[in-house]
């Protein structure tokens, strides 16, 4: 198992140190090995909470979490991360922004300039090499910054809602310019998001989040076949977006009050 989260659970202190609450508890989750895995949940359920203590960006309160076996005890460059907000460096083009991932590598100069050109053709922004992140057309700034988390090699990706600020035409697009990423790379991927559509187009399997405090619901196999076309319109999608539906809407039958 590529990525093994093992009875995570992680509680924040209120300013007055005398209150907390339980953000995750007791997550369970195991991530195959070149596997797109899609988490979707409701907002404040702990996503990107989970998230952070993957990336090493935080601490559990309790259990641990292993990437290929090995305990994580912070950050590190086996894991790359792709935020809603895709954290370009202003002052560098699109090229440049990749090359500084490539910076720590026994490269010279012009074979990390080479590298950086080959990870732009594969998100398809070859053109856009010399312009700076507000230069970018809409939805270009998050493909440089997956380009750039995929050119420092990581085992696992995590990506964080990063399309969730895009009008729905974009958000498709990058949807699709994804997955051909993903069937080109082989790279793990562990995508994170409120919507049930997007999770059921993007994940090959679809974990469910419970609302707070977050845990695991249960998970959902996900074949489309062959992408010929936009499978979202298909009866198949249907029914897998009803599973994950159904999985969530368990969720709020089970924390709804009980009339007297």
């Amino acid at each position: 198992m590529k990525l093994r989260i093992q009875g995570v659970g992680k509680e924040f202190t209120g300013r007055d140190t005398q209150r907390s609450f339980t953000a995750l508890d007791d997550v369970n989750l195991d991530v195959r090995a070149g596997e797109f895995l899609t988490l979707v949940g409701p907002s404040g359920c702990g996503k990107s909470t989970l998230l952070d203590l993957i990336a090493g960006l935080a601490a559990p309160t309790t259990g641990r979490i292993l990437l290929d076996g090995i305990p994580l005890e912070g950050p590190g460059l086996d894991r790359g991360i792709v935020l809603q907000q895709y954290a370009l460096f202003p002052w560098r083009t699109a090229l440049s922004n990749i090359e500084f991932a490539l910076e720590g590598r026994a490269a010279t100069r012009r074979e990390r300039t080479d590298l950086a050109r080959g990870y732009l053709d594969l998100v398809g922004l070859g053109e856009f090499g010399d312009r700076y992140p507000h230069e970018l057309p809409l939805g270009v700034p998050q493909r440089v910054a997956v380009a750039r988390s995929l050119a420092a090699d990581p085992a696992v990706l995590l990506l964080d809602e990063p399309f969730a600020a895009l009008d729905a035409g974009t958000r498709e697009s990058l949807q699709e310019e994804l997955v051909r990423i993903w069937e080109r790379t082989g790279t793990t991927l562990l995508f994170t998001t409120r919507s049930i559509d997007e999770a059921v187009y993007l994940g090959r399997r679809v974990a469910v989040m419970a609302s707070r405090p977050g845990r695991i619901q249960g998970a959902v196999e996900v074949d489309l076949g062959p992408r010929e076309g936009d499978p979202r319109g298909g009866s198949r999608f249907g029914e897998y977006r009803h599973e994950v539906w159904k999985l969530l809407r368990s969720d709020v039958d089970q924390k709804a009050p009980v009339a007297s």
